[in-house]
């Protein structure tokens, strides 16, 4: 009774994230809008892979991962997302590796948005070309940035609403000003001799992943079996549009090369198809775009590191909170991270950690298939439509995708990230020893009353089959009857 009271005070004091705000948390965990595509015409020797690429991939790949996100995240509802998943199907050691992976692919990640945002500025302010103005702006945007995250999700899951609208409608406006200009023989050019497959794969790669990023605040979402499942839906709806339109628009109605499509592209087919105007405002889009992607990248690593010290995984001190509810220290160590990360080149990053995400999902698609089959009676309040086999054969198009573009991977890639993947098998050991020894306090589920939360889980009530299936009509229709299971807290057990 006094858990509760003292719950409800915390959700006013500290408000959850609602449908739109997490459906704009998961847009910019995913993509941030169309910048950073244009590579891909480059790459792909004209636009028909591109447009094919930006419809293809999404069916098999970010389909099967948001649908497999849905599942899980609704079954583990707590803040850690995948880490949690893989220390019920395989244990605390490999959840603590695909921990560790994640969130420093992560990091990565996340260097590149404060350079990007410069490299956008600077086309209207040449002083940013400098290093005695960029590196104080660098470090002034990352500081910026951090302490908006620092004020409380649900400001970051406001502020990116108002982003993606902000970052979208100039597209929506150059897509609707070239329609008398396009000509649609314009958007089947392709030259099969100039086309780089690496690049080109890489390229949508990062486009499209990061869908299961989200997780790792499901414990900050509002009714999150109802909410997971209609935002992914509503998110791969909004990334594909964000991707075809300015495509289909560009590439339709100008006559530029292949060749001249790179990085911030989109401002100068701005210019040639609606002005001056035009322009400036897809570049401040852009500007903002990257603002939004670093705030849900900082969110996700952040609230993954505390649900990872929640679990025991990691000292206490990650989960420890301010007094908007946000994990102090875990939000500092990310952004430490950001930090000496953003002297490498974007090409480097964008490697290292398509390699590092691709290893850690494909031991998240082992640890649904382990699930389905060792636990069947997991409380799934939104389930994939699909028995076991089927969703081994869902599991199989997106693997390869994954597999592909690790042997795609450059030397320095293989040997950065090996690195990294050997660091992990190092640092568990000796952060549990560190544990046992009590060199640092550790929390456990019955400290943070996670026992009695997870418990209540375990035996569906009426609401939650209301919940089951109107979350199962979400994606992919589907409605199903929710069986009585084991406890939560029985499935992450070992992890203590």
């Amino acid at each position: 009774m006094v858990n509760d009271i003292k719950n409800t005070a915390n959700d006013k004091k500290n408000p959850k994230l609602t449908l739109l705000p997490l459906i704009a948390l998961i847009f910019y965990d995913v993509s941030g809008g169309p910048f950073g595509i244009e590579d891909s015409v480059k790459a792909g020797g004209g636009p028909l892979l591109p447009l094919l690429g930006f419809l293809i991939f999404p069916l098999l790949w970010s389909m099967p991962e948001a649908l497999i996100t849905a599942e899980l995240a609704t079954s583990f509802p707590q803040n850690g997302g995948y880490v949690i998943w893989i220390s019920s199907a395989f244990g605390p050691f490999w959840g603590f590796q695909e921990g560790f992976w994640k969130w420093f692919s992560g990091v990565m990640d996340n260097a590149l948005y404060p350079v990007l945002f410069l490299d956008y500025l600077k086309h209207s302010l040449p002083i940013f070309s400098h290093l005695i103005a960029r590196i104080p702006a660098l470090l002034g945007i990352t500081v910026s940035l951090t302490y908006l995250n620092y004020r409380g999700l649900h400001i970051v899951g406001f502020s990116t609403v108002l982003l993606a609208s902000f970052s979208l409608l100039p597209f929506l406006v150059m897509g609707i000003l070239s329609i008398p200009r396009i000509r649609p023989r314009k958007w089947f050019v392709v030259d099969f001799k100039k086309v780089e497959w690496r690049g080109f794969f890489n390229n949508m790669f990062w486009n499209l992943n990061y869908w299961d990023k989200a997780s790792t605040v499901a414990g900050e979402v509002e009714d999150p079996s109802r909410t997971f499942p209609k935002a992914l839906l509503g998110a791969v709806v909004l990334v594909v549009m964000s991707y075809i339109i300015p495509l289909l628009a560009g590439t339709g109605a100008l006559n530029s090369n292949p060749s001249e499509w790179s990085d911030g592209y989109f401002a100068e087919a701005g210019m040639l198809i609606g002005g001056l105007w035009l322009k400036w405002w897809i570049q401040a889009a852009a500007a903002m775009s990257n603002m939004g992607l670093f705030e849900a990248e900082m969110s996700s690593d952040a609230f993954q590191l505390l649900g990872m010290s929640e679990i025991g995984m990691l000292p206490s001190i990650f989960a420890s909170r301010s007094k908007y509810g946000t994990p102090t220290i875990s939000i500092l160590c990310s952004a430490t991270g950001v930090i000496f990360l953003s002297w490498m080149t974007f090409q480097e990053i964008l490697e290292f950690l398509n390699f590092l995400y691709s290893v850690g999902m494909l031991l998240e698609f082992a640890a649904f298939i382990n699930l389905r089959i060792k636990k069947p009676d997991l409380h799934r309040p939104y389930k994939v439509p699909l028995q076991t086999v089927g969703a081994t054969l869902l599991c199989l198009p997106p693997s390869l995708l994954l597999l592909f573009v690790m042997y795609l991977a450059s030397l320095k890639t293989f040997i950065v990230s090996g690195s990294v993947i050997i660091l992990g098998l190092f640092l568990y050991p000796a952060v549990m020893y560190a544990k046992e020894k009590k060199w640092c306090h550790f929390n456990t589920r019955e400290q943070l009353g996670l026992s009695n939360d997870l418990e209540d889980r375990s035996s569906p009530t009426e609401l939650d089959q209301v919940v089951a299936d109107d979350a199962s009509l979400s994606l992919l229709g589907h409605s199903k009857t929710v069986q009585d299971s084991k406890t939560l807290s029985q499935e992450i057990s070992t992890v203590d």
